[in-house]
């Protein structure tokens, strides 16, 4: 009997460490792997909803700052309450990576906004979840049901980004249909995945040219001639 009750109480405290969403964090990253291997920078954070999520393998990149977020606090690198600003300076990462973060959000419009803050202009912003619509989203339903994830719909993603300034670049479907070890209809999870990811870019400031206003300048008049001036020219 205490086991069957832990068990329960383990399947609403972490479902992003379970074997099918670990699939699913595979197929996710995977897909993103082409883009994210040409990104480059000093600097990028990683905002990840499980406890032992690690940053991809890029060498185009020296520092990570990687944060759970999970209680509705900031853990890892740093801690902080989840339903505050990031505490990052502006444009501060070249790549900013969100697993499956918004689902775990207190707030998830806000940290979306946070994650364009700290995105320096040029900067990649990739973002990952279960598609809610699909055979994945009762499945999490019902293994959280302590506290289920609040999925989000990658057009509203795509539309709030859009109208922040980015350009989204990539927005598909991948993972298995089913949450299942060995999913049937394997040829439509291009098309019905139960995960998404998203790519999107933040436009670089554009240039002001400077137009310097013409200023006169006075020469005083001192009766002399320039030396190339001969005296015969002279009025």
């Amino acid at each position: 009997m205490n086991d069957r009750v832990d068990r329960k109480q383990q399947r609403g405290d972490d479902i992003y460490a379970s074997a099918p969403l670990r699939r699913l964090l595979d197929a996710q990253t995977c897909a993103l792997k082409p883009v994210l291997q040409r990104c480059f920078g000093t600097h990028a954070l990683l905002l990840g909803a499980s406890r032992d999520d690690a940053p991809p393998a890029l060498p185009m990149f020296g520092c990570w700052t990687c944060l759970q977020l999970r209680e509705g606090r900031y853990q890892g690198d740093l801690r902080a309450a989840a339903d505050e600003p990031l505490p990052f300076i502006d444009d501060a990462f070249e790549l900013v990576l969100l697993r499956h973060a918004l689902e775990v959000a207190p707030l998830p419009s806000s940290l979306l906004d946070e994650a364009m803050r700290v995105l320096a202009p040029g900067g990649v912003l990739a973002l990952t979840g279960v598609h809610p619509l699909g055979g994945w989203s009762p499945w999490c339903y019902w293994h959280a049901r302590r506290k289920p994830p609040a999925l989000q719909m990658p057009w509203r993603l795509r539309h709030q980004l859009e109208r922040a300034g980015l350009t989204v670049e990539q927005l598909q479907r991948v993972g298995g249909v089913w949450p299942g070890r060995k999913a049937p209809w394997g040829a439509l999870a291009g098309a019905f995945g139960g995960g998404y990811v998203l790519v999107a870019r933040k436009r670089r400031r554009p240039a002001m040219p400077l137009r310097l206003a013409p200023v006169p300048v006075r020469v005083p008049a001192n009766g002399r001639l320039s030396p190339g001036t001969r005296r015969s020219a002279a009025p």
